[in-house]
């Protein structure tokens, strides 16, 4: 009540006599939760059934969308203090989930850190580079860390563009800090979620594009690389396109977390598990719990 009173700045009685009307009219139901309870099994049965550290986010089952992605955005950038700091480099794929992680994030001072972007966001439409640009500073502000852009499109019109493109020496140099990054930052991209994944909604792919990708069974992306729901990638032609680096490259990178919010990304969840991209799994608990429920 004390903290209510705090941040609304009225008395603390004020707090009392309001929260007995919400309760009274039905508004408000408090309860105590055990740390024991459901969420913590859950978990439990994610890290044995897939090997992958999941930290579970509660999120009344109700909770609109844009809402339960903010919170899980809220724990995400909390969190991910844990796992960055000094002498590390960490590497971002951009999109709405790590949009919403970013407006979030908490300080925390570190020396000789980076992070990186780990595919491009120029389109026929726009540069991106807006876009792209504000999700990194965010993240290069937070941790005091250089930030190195990557100045390509997402997807090339000719893959013997991008194959130019990556002799050259700025962009080998881009390519290998991406492969030595320490941490790996990413949502999931999916074509039928409530929250449109922005690869799908910001002209990055053509309406005919996004239904071939659907008859041939793409069930998602991570960093603008496609995959099928048993993990496979390599043989999907726009795949040879994307700027994103390959799924073999995330695999390598020590640390990856993967932050998930809205059950219409169960597919794509459980396609990157079967792809082996993720080692530590954020995600809101209705999703979770349907994870373990529909494996």
């Amino acid at each position: 009540m004390d903290a209510i009173g705090d941040e609304l700045r009225i008395s603390r009685s004020s707090v009392s006599r309001l929260l007995e009307l919400a309760k009274t009219r039905g508004i408000v139901d408090i309860r105590i939760n055990s740390p024991e309870d459901e969420p913590h099994k859950i978990e439990g049965e994610i890290a044995e059934r897939f090997s992958v550290s999941a930290h579970i986010v509660p999120v009344p089952e109700r909770t609109a969308p844009v809402d339960r992605l903010e919170r899980v955005g809220v724990s995400a950038a909390r969190m991910l203090g844990q796992f960055f700091s000094s002498n590390m480099t960490m590497g971002i794929a951009w999109g709405s989930t790590i949009s919403a992680v970013s407006r979030h994030l908490n300080r925390k001072l570190t020396t000789n850190s980076q992070v990186v972007q780990l595919n491009g966001a120029g389109n026929d439409q726009t540069s991106g580079v807006d876009y792209s640009n504000e999700i990194l500073r965010r993240f290069g502000e937070a941790f005091s860390a250089q930030v190195q852009h990557f100045p390509a499109p997402a997807f090339f019109d000719d893959p013997r563009t991008k194959e130019l493109l990556w002799e050259e020496r700025s962009t080998q140099r881009v390519l290998d800090l991406q492969k030595r990054a320490d941490v790996a930052l990413f949502g999931l991209g999916s074509t039928d979620s409530e929250i449109p994944s922005q690869v799908y909604a910001g002209g990055y792919l053509s309406g005919s594009e996004i239904a071939d990708l659907r008859s041939k069974g793409i069930i998602g992306d991570v960093a603008t690389v496609f995959y099928r729901a048993d993990g496979t990638w390599q043989d999907i032609p726009v795949n040879k396109r994307s700027s994103g680096p390959g799924l073999d490259v995330i695999r390598s990178i020590p640390r990856r977390l993967c932050v998930v919010s809205g059950h219409r990304r169960l597919e794509a969840l459980k396609g990157a598990l079967a792809a082996g991209v993720i080692t530590d799994l954020i995600i809101d608990e209705t999703t979770a719990r349907a994870l373990v429920d529909n494996v």
